[in-house]
């Protein structure tokens, strides 16, 4: 025991201030993250999509506001319990079987804390990582305790875990978790640095040297994380560095976590097979025995149609399916995910070594993951299972599944959950979406040897698909009508004026001229074009106008040439006249440019420049006639986009669309390209003028410049792109879901293979 005043004794009782003041200002937050769930939660009711949602969700508003100092309460007195525990864990090895029976809980909730303590390790950074050094000088140990209170796991599974003993739903954290985690990322990494200055102040390690952070023990799964670009690295997986410009997005984050999920994948394989990761060189087929049991898997899935509870494959799986079987569904999803534990059990009896065993394992916990996926309609869930075995297929014989982000299987279950993630069984049930979710299950159970190939088939089917379904939605497709006609206006727009001042560059036309061209006639013209079609005549006879023009505003020296442009004048001016209607220009404003235009012939007639041969003026006129067939896609630049112009371009209200044209902060590089990766189906929420909306991307323009978001209650956002990116960097448009399905899968599958590592190989 050490005497009282030991060195021992002092770093016991700094150790443990720490502790105390890290908890201290962490628990400040609750107050305020209690009140910010609240508000949430006022906002979703007020956004039901109707009146069953909405009492459903007034319903869980109320349960909140009775429990939720419960919460608050119980979440500080656990963190301050925490402050007693042990500094090495007593707890003795954990039976698997055990866990296998009593542990769902358990696992739920720490797949959600995860999700949380992730967040919280990204912002924390080197103020963690500083912390963890100074507590080792402290207190002479490698790591910390897997129980210590300063791990953000440890923090984030404690208020999961205060969540659910004050009897609110995980379905509930789901819909406000990012209003939670907002609140712990302002108060956790903050609390870090107060801890961290503090230690400063007292002389402990004020310098740190990088080169002693290397770690002595296995990481953990959290820790894993951060070290994900090395170990994607390591394992060859594909990836995008950190401190890039082009990679600095909360999206590229995402996938930089997943690319490192997929090295942990890789490593859990390799630990058991070496053959699984050199497979991409020579790969070993799996045994004759394994592939037998695959075929009759795939072969008693179709026959038997048992985990489908709609459609034209009978209702054994208990007559789940369609309107009338909506009460039935959760008793059909748990005898799906039953059904599929049995399937990869049988799967891994026939497997001949440890790897088959471990990859069949790893895709079936993925597939019980998205089973448990309740913002999934249930009818949907259910065809998603029909997958597992041609996914376990596809894993076996081709190891890029678990190399890459971007295999086929992947992309296709991605895009399907994304495009659901925003429905209710009752708006899903019957809908096209569901059948052609179906449809697609189908095909690719219907060639099973064909691998990757029939995955790439139908993700491009459903791409267009999905194009099609997406515009023919409501409004959508009035909307993409006209947001393609300003698209290609504005196109046009811009071509006409770069072709007029390629021709009048050597021109000697008045400044007044040139600009009445460029600013309003390329605009009457490109306007003409869409609503006539360009080769119209009233198009061509617009076209005449622009050199006429320019004709008549250069000198005239010769009476003749005087008394033509008299003669002439009146027809011009009213050409002029009626193009400006075009445009929606009101009578004074026509008159304004009317004025200018006379003012600047009445000079003409007194200039003694030179004139304009005719044969130029003829030149002019034959190229603006047939100018579309020079214009090119490319190299046009940035839309604009205004309320009025998509007004006076269709001539319709435009009061349920919500134009959001350029302006407000420059967006960098990274966030542009970031716009123009979005994918379409995909859900955001929408902070546009104060007011949240939940949306679904529905359209990207031909030339990527303008974009549609279609929101639940039935307006449509269309903004232009260079806006779209500035949205996106101020946090405006967020998506719905930061991390893919396959890859909140493949995390929570490592999870449950975290708490009990034995199931690879049983």
């Amino acid at each position: 025991m050490a005497l009282p005043g030991s060195t021992s004794t002092t770093d016991d009782h700094v150790a443990r201030r720490v502790r105390e003041q890290f908890v201290a200002h962490a628990a400040a937050v609750l107050p305020t993250m209690s009140t910010a769930i609240a508000e949430r939660m006022v906002v979703l009711v007020n956004q039901s999509s109707n009146s069953r949602e909405a009492q459903s969700r007034r319903d869980a508003l109320m349960a909140y506001q009775k429990v939720s100092r419960n919460w608050t309460q119980g979440t500080a007195t656990a963190w301050r319990q925490a402050l007693t525990r042990p500094k090495e864990s007593t707890r003795g090895p954990v039976d698997s079987s055990m866990l296998e029976l009593i542990g769902d809980d358990e696992v739920e909730n720490k797949i959600l804390s995860s999700r949380l303590a992730l967040g919280v390790i990204e912002k924390s950074g080197s103020m963690l990582n500083d912390l963890r050094m100074r507590m080792r000088e402290i207190e002479s140990l490698q790591e910390m305790s897997s129980q210590d209170i300063l791990r953000p796991e440890v923090v984030c599974q404690l208020v999961v875990e205060e969540w659910c003993n004050a009897g609110l739903e995980r379905a509930v954290w789901i819909s406000v978790q990012d209003v939670i985690l907002q609140c712990m990322l302002e108060a956790i990494p903050a609390a870090y640095k107060l801890v961290n200055d503090d230690l400063i102040k007292q002389g402990i390690l004020p310098e740190i040297d990088l080169r002693s952070q290397v770690r002595l023990t296995a990481p953990g799964p959290l820790e894993r994380g951060q070290a994900a670009y090395e170990e994607s690295t390591a394992g060859g997986v594909e990836h995008t560095g950190p401190g890039d410009d082009t990679s600095d997005t909360p999206m590229s984050r995402a996938k930089f976590r997943a690319q490192g999920l997929l090295g942990q994948i890789k490593r859990a394989l390799g630990d058991r097979r070496e053959d699984v990761v050199d497979r991409s060189t020579s790969p070993q087929p799996p045994s004759a025995a394994l592939i037998r049991a695959l075929d009759r898997s795939s072969a008693e899935t179709v026959q038997q149609g048992q985990y489908a509870g709609s459609g034209d494959q009978g209702g054994s799986a208990g007559g789940g399916g369609g309107a009338g079987g909506m009460a039935g569904q959760p008793v059909v999803v748990g005898r799906v995910a039953s059904n599929l534990r049995e399937r990869a059990s049988s799967l891994k009896k026939e497997a001949s070594t440890q790897g088959e065993k471990a990859i069949i394992e790893i895709v079936a916990l993925m597939f019980q993951s998205i089973l448990s996926e309740e913002r999934i309609p249930a009818s949907i869930r259910v065809w998603f299972a029909r997958l597992q075995t041609p996914v376990i297929r596809v894993a076996l014989f081709e190891p890029e599944f678990f190399n890459t982000l971007h295999h086929p299987a992947r992309k296709l279950m991605d895009h399907m959950g994304s495009c659901v993630l925003g429905f209710d069984s009752r708006e899903i049930s019957g809908s096209a979406l569901e059948s052609e979710i179906k449809r697609v299950v189908q095909v690719i159970e219907q060639y099973p040897d064909t691998g990757r190939r029939v995955f790439q088939l139908v993700y491009d089917e459903f791409q267009k698909f999905l194009a099609k379904y997406l515009t023919e939605k409501g409004s959508s497709q009035r909307v993409v009508n006209l947001a393609q006609q300003v698209e290609q206006k504005e196109t046009l727009a811009i071509q006409y004026t770069i072709e007029m001042r390629n021709m009048l560059d050597s021109m000697p036309v008045r400044e007044e001229i040139r600009e009445f061209l460029f600013k309003v006639w390329a605009e009457v013209l490109a306007v003409a074009a869409i609503k006539h079609g360009p080769q119209h005549e009233d198009a061509i006879a617009l076209k005449r106008s622009a050199s006429d023009l320019v004709w008549a505003a250069s000198a005239k020296p010769s009476r003749s040439e005087r008394a033509r442009v008299i003669s002439d004048l009146p027809k011009l001016l009213q050409s002029l006249r009626q193009g400006m209607v075009l445009l929606g220009f009101d009578l004074p404003q026509q008159e304004a440019q009317i004025k200018l235009i006379r003012d600047t012939l009445a000079d003409a007639f007194l200039s003694k420049t030179e004139s304009i041969p005719q044969e130029r003026i003829d030149a002019m006129a034959e190229r603006l006639t047939h100018l579309e067939d020079f214009i090119i896609e490319d190299g046009t630049g940035d839309i604009p986009l205004d309320a009025a112009s998509v007004e006076m371009l269709v001539g319709i209200d435009s009061s349920s669309i919500v134009v959001v044209a350029d302006g407000g902060a420059k967006p960098t590089q990274a966030m542009l390209a970031w716009a123009q990766e979005l994918q379409t189906g995909t859900w955001y929420m929408l902070d546009h003028e104060g007011k949240n909306s939940q949306v679904q991307f529905v359209w990207r323009s031909d030339r990527r410049q303008l974009h549609l978001f279609a929101s639940v209650d039935g307006r449509s956002y269309l903004i232009q792109a260079r806006r779209l990116a500035a949205y996106l960097q101020a946090g405006l448009l967020v998506p719905q879901e930061e991390e893919a399905l396959t890859v909140r899968a493949t995390r929570d599958a490592l999870a449950k293979l975290e708490a009990d590592p034995a199931r690879l190989s049983s």
